[in-house]
């Protein structure tokens, strides 16, 4: 399986690195400030490499990008194949906007979050959960970016109750969309509890804005996701979006709604 070559081939690459250097689990833990039990965990193949993980620990063992290098191509892999083509549309668009009608889009979760809905949504245990959290994660740096897109996400308010994960999780994530949404380019909006049916209850969707071209849109499922191309579709999904943006709360006051929520959490 090229994936748990992948993270076999990283944790391998990482005791090499940190032998040569002779430093002890304990000292690499040290030196990029995290445990040496996680250091452990990554190396025996039980934790996926985060990114700042895997940057902190290329630079201190001097790896040359190596570290780096392999993460991408095991995050890479980790995607689910149908998912792979809309990556790369996401990670090229000036303008992303995203409806949610369930849970917190990905863009935005957590990873104690994502990590909650991968198992308890999705059901992924083990290796395999742990490389779709990376995943997820490392999907997110499309937001930190020098010219990031534009990221407009409506959700519904159920999204801010349904106890993903248990209170503490559910504290953080609200916690963490508060500070995403301060951001120039992030704007978040809630549909209030008090709104009945709308088109947005047909279910989640992703619409794209390329450089140059034409919208695309993006349909996720139970079994798989897809790409929506085709000139009557994507407008259909530009109606429905203009319609579930109408029922939905300015950004200032989504935010005070959010943090409110964040507190009944506590």
């Amino acid at each position: 399986m090229i994936r748990m070559a992948l993270w076999e081939l990283f944790a391998g690459e990482l005791r090499r690195l940190r032998s040569e250097a002779g430093l002890t689990q304990e000292a690499l833990g040290e030196r990029v400030s995290y445990s040496a039990s996680l250091v452990a965990a990554v190396e025996q193949c039980r934790r996926a490499p985060r990114a700042e993980f895997t940057e902190r620990c290329d630079e201190v063992l001097d790896a040359g990008g190596l570290l780096v290098r392999i993460r991408a191509a095991l995050v890479q892999e980790s995607l689910l194949p149908w998912f792979r083509e809309w990556v790369g549309i996401e990670q090229e668009a000036t303008a992303l906007r995203s409806f949610q009608p369930l849970v917190v889009p990905g863009l935005l979760q957590t990873e104690e979050y994502a990590r909650a809905l991968y198992e308890g949504a999705a059901q992924f245990v083990g290796e395999a959960l742990e490389q779709q959290v990376a995943a997820r994660l490392a999907r997110q740096a499309v937001l930190d970016q020098p010219a990031p897109p534009q990221f407009v996400a409506v959700f519904d308010h159920s999204v801010l109750t349904r106890p993903v994960g248990g209170p503490k999780v559910m504290r953080e994530q609200l916690a963490h969309l508060v500070e995403m949404g301060r951001r120039t380019r992030v704007h978040l909006h809630v549909v209030p509890e008090t709104v009945g049916a709308h088109p947005g209850l047909n279910g989640a969707f992703v619409l794209a804005t390329p450089a140059d071209g034409d919208d695309v849109g993006y349909l996720d499922n139970q079994m798989h996701g897809t790409i929506v191309e085709r000139t009557t579709d994507v407008n259909s999904l530009r109606q429905t979006w203009e319609s579930v943006r109408a029922e939905a709360m300015p950004h200032g006051a989504t935010l005070a709604a959010i943090s409110e929520a964040a507190n009944r959490w506590s």
